[in-house]
């Protein structure tokens, strides 16, 4: 009987205890399991970097608490994958900040998110979240940031957004939205609705916005076109009837009106440019001496790749097929000055001038008749691709702005043309005469690494992997480092990413070192701007030092995929070394990678090891910065330890190849 009640009192004991346990507030501990299952459901390799063994929840990357509770929790770019199942977020109720960014999430927000009701910022884009735009959202009545873009939502967008009466940020682009944008009546600051199906008029409430936050739609009124139907009189005209603002029809006499004075106007325009074709004709048949030609211009049409403020290196990466004026800019007063021109040493005809064991398969007069392409406008000139009758393919720069004597030239110009290295793009021969100074170099079919980077994103293009942007590093950092091993004077002056050329295996090549010295003042102090160490004040003196903080801007652009000469990095003006360093220092590091870098794993370490050799190059001072030798002993490193774990993965490393490699 004894035994029958102490088993009834432990009963009644443990009941007790367990509806006690039910009443106690969620803790950090009920926050830490909840990040455990997160990671167990979607955890990539970046979330088993959390140290489970370390009780300290808050010292997790991409953690922060406050009060003993999880309320920034930051996984960007972490390589999250699959659906969030329910039962995670109703434990981290207290979370004010959820950023899973730049993942492969899928399926749809689970609906417990609704539990966290003081949300406050919300960034879901970049992942493959799908179905309808929940209505759970439109009960966090905190929520002020929330960037839904670039996933797979459906259905219409919902009037309950004017439930979140504090919202200033909605982005909803790039997704497959449909139907008529609803009047939203909250104070936002910022909104975006592109490229999706939508259709309809633009909202008055929502016109103030400009026409990119509604492009790719089936939209009117407000900042695109008007939508038909719209065209009112004009304040002040009057109808018929007295009444201001009724629509008006043309009549049928007026329009054919238009229509007959718009013929012939069109009628007029095509005698007038016959006319003109005719005489332009006619002065093309007359003789010119092409002797008398000074100096003509060349003007590039079409548009630069985004990103590409200038072009230093001659090739960007697009192609202009040139125009007969166009070649003649390259050659013409070359032309007549080899007809019978005298140095100014007395020595005769000029011809051009090949370097050491360069092949001389080809002479002035071969490279005047190829046919070229204007490849871009660069700090130092303009570049041209010359295909010879032979078959030959170069590249041959007009230099600009040179300044110096014949003399002095040759010299300079010989001292560049002897540097021999397998990272540098070598000069083959040049020629110089009192109104045309051009060089000849090695054509490089792949075109810049700015191109590269910031050009075509669409289909077709090739992923720049981790080992294609290191092996590039690399190669750059060779290339350099050559040039500085030949003197204390000798420095490349105008590092950048459009001066990096890439052989078709994806080899760093680096072109226009030396010319610094041949060119006058610069005629704008912004001549390689985003690139420029902050003690250089003459682009034509440039120490060392100078030259490692322009190849540590190089290795940010690589690793970020920003360019750094864009005016608007970062929407603040500021420079890139700064960027990375702010948001280094105040978020997880993998925020700043470039996304096509985040969709390879087992390089993280690789990756943040070169980011911080990036950062120590671009210091702000020179003596804080490392030698150049040093920089390229420091990038072999990592990728032999990047190479070692290719071929050696760990067993974790190998596990989420498979689990990327089955999506």
């Amino acid at each position: 009987m004894q035994t029958q009640m102490g088993i009834r009192f432990f009963s009644l004991f443990l009941l007790g205890f367990s509806l006690l346990l039910s009443t106690v507030k969620p803790d950090l501990a009920s926050d830490r399991t909840a990040l455990l299952a997160l990671r167990s459901a979607v955890g990539g390799r970046t979330l088993l970097l959390w140290n489970v063994t370390d009780q300290n929840t808050c010292s997790w990357p991409g953690i922060q608490c406050e009060d003993n509770r999880v309320t920034v929790l930051r996984l960007p770019g972490a390589a999250l994958f699959g659906p969030l199942p329910v039962g995670i977020f109703g434990n981290l109720t207290h979370l004010r900040t959820l950023s899973l960014r730049l993942n492969a999430l899928s399926g749809q927000l689970p609906s417990d998110l609704s539990a966290c009701i003081n949300l406050r910022n919300l960034y879901l884009q970049g992942n493959e979240f799908s179905g309808l735009i929940p209505d759970f959202l439109f009960q966090l009545p905190d929520l002020v940031r929330l960037n839904l873009a670039s996933n797979n939502f459906s259905g219409e967008i919902s009037s309950g957004f004017n439930n979140l009466t504090r919202l200033k940020t909605l982005f909803l682009e790039k997704n497959h939205l449909s139907g008529s944008i609803p009047d939203l009546k909250i104070p936002l600051d910022q909104f975006n609705v592109s490229n999706n199906q939508l259709n309809g008029s633009v909202p008055k409430g929502l016109q103030s916005f400009s026409s990119s936050s509604f492009l790719g739609n089936s939209l009117c009124g407000g900042p695109l076109e008007a939508c038909s139907g719209d065209l009112v009189v004009p304040t002040g005209e009057v109808g018929n009837n007295g009444g201001s603002g009724h629509k008006k029809k043309l009549a049928g006499g007026a329009i054919a009106g238009i229509v007959i004075g718009s013929v012939l106007a069109f009628v007029l325009i095509l005698v007038i440019l016959m006319l003109l074709c005719r005489k332009k004709s006619a002065k093309k048949t007359s003789s010119v001496d092409v002797a008398t030609v000074k100096n003509p211009e060349v003007e590039i049409q079409g548009s630069k790749p985004p990103g590409e403020i200038e072009n230093g290196g001659y090739s960007n990466g697009y192609t202009v097929p040139a125009t007969a004026a166009a070649v003649a800019s390259a050659a013409t007063v070359a032309a007549g000055t080899a007809k019978g021109e005298v140095s100014a040493n007395g020595t005769g005809t000029k011809k051009l001038v090949f370097f050491g064991n360069a092949a001389r398969v080809f002479d002035l007069e071969d490279l005047l008749r190829a046919s070229a392409e204007v490849l871009g406008k660069g700090t130092f000139g303009t570049a041209y691709k010359a295909v010879l009758e032979v078959g030959s393919v170069v590249a041959v720069k007009r230099l600009k702005d040179v300044t110096i004597t014949e003399r002095e030239f040759r010299e300079k110009i010989e001292a560049v043309g002897s540097m021999d290295h397998e990272s540098l793009v070598p000069l083959r021969a040049y020629y110089f005469s009192r109104d045309e100074k051009l060089l000849v170099y090695d054509y490089m079919a792949m075109g810049s690494l700015s191109a590269l980077l910031h050009g075509n994103k669409g289909a077709g293009r090739t992923p720049l992997n981790w080992e294609i942007r290191s092996g590039i590093a690399l190669g750059a950092a060779r290339g350099i480092e050559y040039l500085h091993s030949q003197g204390p004077n000798v420095s490349h002056g105008n590092i950048k990413s459009s001066n990096i050329l890439l052989t078709k295996s994806y080899d760093a090549r680096v072109s226009d070192f030396g010319l610094a010295h041949l060119v006058g003042p610069p005629s704008t102090p912004t001549r390689v701007a985003g690139y420029r160490a902050p003690e250089v004040t003459d682009p034509r003196k440039v120490s060392h030092k100078a030259d490692v903080y322009s190849f540590g801007v190089l290795l940010l652009e690589l690793l970020t995929g920003k360019a750094p000469t864009h005016s608007l990095l970062n929407e603040e003006g500021v420079d890139l070394p700064r960027w990375v360093q702010s948001v280094v220092r105040e978020e997880w590091t993998s925020e700043v990678f470039d996304l096509e870098l985040l969709r390879y794993q087992n390089v993280e370490e690789e990756m943040v090891q070169l980011l911080q050799l990036a950062v120590d190059c671009a210091a702000q001072y020179p003596d804080k910065r490392p030698s150049m030798s040093e920089v390229t002993k420091r990038i072999e490193e990592l990728r032999q330890s990047s190479l070692h774990e290719a071929v050696n993965p760990q067993p974790d490393a190998a596990h989420d190849s498979d689990d990327a490699s089955s999506r």
